[in-house]
């Protein structure tokens, strides 16, 4: 068994967590005398700080426990709250494959926390050669993937990720994309690894980018220190809802989440076509990472046609990530790269 409080930052463990309002009184009554609230308005109440229902609904369809799950403001807060609850400036050290998502190093450096990058092999994978790294620095307290990994869209080796959570530090697997994905999600094993906090959104595959809930599940223990943090009312009322409203309709989610996948199929096959793409990357998420023997042409092009994808040149050498939009979204792209080529 890990002893998780020897991660706890010293001023963590002595923090004496923020109380409100509605942390103190959680029933039902006719008058709310107790969180200098104005008297008016349609969203004049706080919401509940610990988004009791939302993680009823959650626990139900993530087949873990409510005392499992830590909820955001989109999953930037949630890295962010890693950091916080774990991380000592200018002492600890963590580690993050790359290339991957900006977020892991911006949040290091604001924290003062130095930030060691674990370089993909040329599959964008890790291996054997990225545990070695990982070892080779006494200090690392904890370890950040993405999986499907953003640029790349690819899913991790989880053998080497087993490997990597048997270390017994603290592991961070960012599943931003995973229901997008042919496996499971690492959800199923937090009983096995009582290092491991798993990170999901709502934004993606859910559609709810706008309202920003990112989500953590983990071991309670971990979970409890997080919920120690994180701010009183993190995640609005109105955020909320709309994320329950979401989760109640799961087939909806599944129906869009295939007509995703099918559209991916065809902007795939268009793209190959094209002289100028010189290779397409396997893909599991909900975006394609293409290389293009003019990226920079391409990108500037597509941005006077007004159709917006994301120049990743500087990770991947000559790539440019585009997500899979809707059907008609879809089509301009393909009819405005191949009026280029015509």
């Amino acid at each position: 068994m890990i002893d998780v409080s020897r991660w706890v930052r010293p001023a963590i463990a002595k923090l004496t967590p923020y109380s409100s309002a509605r942390d103190e009184f959680a029933g039902d009554a006719d008058v709310y005398l107790d969180a200098n609230e104005s008297p008016f308005g349609d969203y004049n109440r706080y919401p509940d700080p610990m988004q009791k229902l939302l993680k009823e609904q959650l626990a139900v369809q993530r087949g873990v426990s409510e005392n499992q799950i830590v909820v955001g403001n989109g999953s930037d807060e949630i890295i962010d709250l890693i950091f916080r609850t774990f991380c000592e400036p200018r002492t600890d050290v963590v580690a993050a494959i790359s290339p991957s998502y900006g977020m892991y190093a911006v949040t290091a450096a604001i924290h003062d926390v130095k930030l060691i990058e674990l370089p993909l092999n040329t599959e964008f994978d890790i291996d054997e050669s990225t545990l070695d790294l990982i070892q080779s620095e006494d200090r690392i307290k904890a370890v950040f993937m993405c999986s499907p990994n953003n640029p790349t869209g690819n899913l991790l080796s989880s053998k080497w990720m087993e490997r990597i959570l048997n270390t017994n530090l603290l592991v961070v697997i960012d599943e931003a994309y995973i229901d997008f994905a042919n496996e499971n999600s690492w959800i199923s094993r937090l009983d096995e690894f009582e290092n491991l906090i798993v990170l999901q959104t709502l934004s993606k595959a859910w559609g709810l980018a706008n309202a920003r809930v990112g989500l953590a599940f983990t071991s309670p223990v971990i979970a409890d220190w997080m919920n120690r943090v994180k701010p009183p009312y993190n995640v609005s009322g109105l955020n909320q809802e709309a994320a329950i409203h979401a989760l109640q309709n799961p087939t909806q989610q599944r129906e869009r989440v295939a007509r995703i996948k099918s559209e991916k199929t065809r902007v795939e096959q268009s793209l190959a076509a094209l002289g100028s793409v010189v290779k397409i990357y396997p893909s599991q998420a909900n975006f394609i990472l293409v290389e293009f023997n003019n990226a920079q042409e391409i990108f500037k092009h597509l941005m006077a046609e007004k159709v917006i994808v994301r120049d990743r040149s500087s990770l991947v050498k000559n790539t440019l990530r585009i997500t899979i939009g809707s059907q008609e979204e879809n089509t301009r792209l393909i009819e405005t790269l191949q009026k280029l080529e015509s």
